[in-house]
């Protein structure tokens, strides 16, 4: 593993990780795991497995629709390897179903359409515990974010409401109907992250890694020209040497000019940035407090 100064806390975070873990499995009823086939929830599920030598719980990807192929690739690949219990909720079939409204503009994002099937799913599985990979480091309003974080019955995440965890001491108590979301790796930044996916040399998807594909800048973003994003009128296409950063909605995740071919390589590149990989997320961009707004309706 290439040096990025000291690693030696990593078994720290992963054993907090796994505790939460299964503090949250022995506390709920019916638990689930989100995964959208990213780095984040890849470590989490791994973490998972480490905990119980078997995954603990279903694992529910949102699926907006509009995903790289490489990532619904990896989704499968990797439930099949794990075991796992695959639960898909369709964005697209509750716009077929006349229950949402697909987005328009120049920034036509369907990762701000995911909360009504995830709280539409929630609900009908009766799940009481949802497992989140969101990290602190992120976002503000992630910062803000309780490790066991208590939903009421629409989904609705309020601050306010959030108890103190102190002496990592976790609220459970819930009222049926409600849930809470509980996220393992809150603690782990990006690079902890990377770093930890390259001592466990845990698979990802190639979309992580220096590749050459069409792109074009729209909104002072580097993006992926694709049928769910084509050019608008006067836009010209590049074929650029690039990774991405994050993994999500192709209508909304940026790429960055990378060369960064393997783990060690992206280990490096992210040691010397100085910016968050949220800001490779044009969804992000609408408001600052877009996140928290989406949040408060259902949202991850």
């Amino acid at each position: 593993m290439v040096n990025t100064g000291d690693t030696s806390y990593l078994p720290h975070l992963e054993s907090e990780a796994i505790r939460i873990i299964r503090k949250a499995i022995g506390s709920f009823k019916k638990p689930v795991m989100l995964f959208s086939g990213g780095k984040d929830s890849m470590l989490m599920m791994h973490l998972a497995y480490l905990a119980f030598g078997e995954l603990p719980c279903p694992i529910l990807h949102v699926d907006t629709g509009h995903n790289f192929d490489e990532v619904l690739a990896y989704r499968d690949k990797m439930a099949s390897k794990y075991g796992a219990e695959l639960l898909v909720a369709k964005v697209q079939d509750y716009i077929d179903g006349g229950i949402i409204e697909d987005e328009k503009g120049e920034v036509p994002s369907r990762n701000r359409l995911q909360s009504v099937p995830l709280m539409d799913t929630i609900s009908k599985m009766g799940f009481d515990c949802v497992f989140g990979g969101g990290r602190r480091d992120e976002e503000k309003a992630r910062a803000k974010e309780r490790i066991f974080s208590h939903r009421n019955k629409e989904g609705v995440w309020k601050p306010e409401n959030q108890q103190p965890e102190l002496w990592d001491l976790y609220n459970t108590s819930h009222f049926s109907g409600e849930h809470f979301r509980v996220f393992p790796i809150s603690n782990f930044t990006e690079l902890d992250v990377w770093n930890y996916i390259a001592s466990e040399k845990i698979e990802l998807p190639s979309l992580y890694f220096s590749h050459n594909r069409e792109v074009t800048f729209r909104n002072e973003m580097l993006m992926a020209v694709t049928p769910q994003f084509p050019l608008l009128e006067g836009q010209e296409a590049k074929n650029e040497r690039i990774r991405f950063r994050t993994v999500g909605d192709i209508s909304c995740t940026g790429a960055v000019y990378s060369d960064a071919e393997n783990i060690e390589q992206v280990i490096m590149e992210i040691s010397n940035s100085r910016t968050s990989e949220r800001g490779t997320r044009a969804d992000d961009r609408v408001k600052p407090s877009a996140m928290e707004d989406r949040k408060k309706q259902g949202y991850f």
